[in-house]
């Protein structure tokens, strides 16, 4: 088995070696621009690691784990323009540097190019893993909008939250996964096992997100903290803090979250009014435990595949250092 450093290894080498720098340069360079950012490659990572539980060959699906990274940061790029996003990974966002209708069809260009990536596989697999792939997308999107529509709203209830996580980014975590296990011909069982791993582990991931934007070191983050305060999102700490807070406190969050204004100070200001009355109903802790509910039922999934505990052992310590991770 491959430890997460060297299937990440793989994943960085082969993105630079894939062949979409072409002309027109200014559509291009923003794609070299947002893959060069780096990050932890999460999905294809998890991906090779589903495959090796089956498989030795995982040079053989790299096309493929590469498109589900490309794709990945083609929706990053499209959140940073639709949230107004200044930095992403430390760095000015595309919209930022170039500008809006240059993220727009850069975007389109990467998503175009992930469908290629994807379909770079043995023709008797295809069909399920396109099927899969495109399903991904498709709910991503509805993700997408719930997300853009609980901003308009002033109460979004907390199975609300989670099923708009589980589609906006736990489908692509668990279908990465489940992809991994199609190509390596597992059987149906373990691929839809390693998909609930997967999708359950998003959602932990996700809240882990909550808290490190409110939480989180401004140094090591790579974003502002408070950024989704800012946006006047629903996110799982509001959810929850709406939930529980009293009349003065979910007044003064209502007020909070109406509210629009790029003045620094005031900005500085909503940040701290916010976090604090998040902090007073002891937010940071309900939010990690709920965190720990959904890890432990991603194992209960894991350990229904039916490979030896030790070839799992792997995947396992991997999963657990994405709950103590500070980016």
């Amino acid at each position: 088995m491959l430890t997460p450093s060297q299937l990440l290894c793989k994943v960085n080498d082969h993105l630079e070696g894939l062949d979409y720098f072409h002309e027109p340069e200014n559509l291009y360079l923003p794609v070299r621009y947002i893959l060069s950012m780096g990050g932890k490659r999460l999905r294809p990572v998890l991906m090779l690691m589903a495959y090796n539980l089956f498989r030795p060959d995982v040079d053989a699906i790299l096309d493929p784990a590469c498109a589900i990274e490309v794709y990945h940061n083609f929706t990053l790029l499209h959140d940073d323009l639709m949230d107004r996003a200044d930095v992403r990974r430390g760095k000015a966002t595309v919209h930022r540097k170039w500008n809006d209708n240059t993220a727009i069809l850069s975007g389109d260009a990467m998503l175009s190019y992930a469908m290629k990536c994807m379909t770079r596989i043995d023709d008797s697999r295809l069909r399920p893993v396109i099927d899969t792939f495109i399903r991904t997308t498709l709910e991503i999107d509805e993700g997408q909008q719930y997300d853009m529509d609980f901003e308009q709203r002033d109460k979004v209830s907390e199975a609300e939250y989670i099923e708009m996580i589980r589609l906006k980014t736990s489908v692509l975590l668990g279908r990465s996964m489940k992809i991994g296990a199609l190509l390596a011909g597992a059987s149906e069982d373990d691929a839809e096992n390693l998909y609930k791993t997967g999708e359950q582990m998003g959602l932990a991931f996700q809240l882990h997100d909550d808290y490190l934007d409110v939480y989180g070191d401004p140094d090591t983050f790579g974003k502002k903290v408070g950024g989704d305060i800012l946006c006047n999102k629903k996110t799982f700490l509001y959810v929850k803090a709406m939930q529980l807070a009293d009349d003065l406190q979910r007044r003064d969050l209502l007020y909070w979250f109406s509210t629009n204004d790029n003045d620094p100070l005031f900005s500085e200001t909503k940040i701290a009014a916010v976090t604090r009355i998040f902090t007073n109903l002891d937010l940071p802790v309900i939010c990690r435990t709920h965190e720990d509910d959904f890890y432990h039922r991603a194992h209960e999934y894991l350990d229904k595949v039916s490979v030896a505990e030790e070839t799992k052992a792997g995947l396992r310590s991997y999963l657990a250092s994405l709950m103590e991770r500070t980016v």
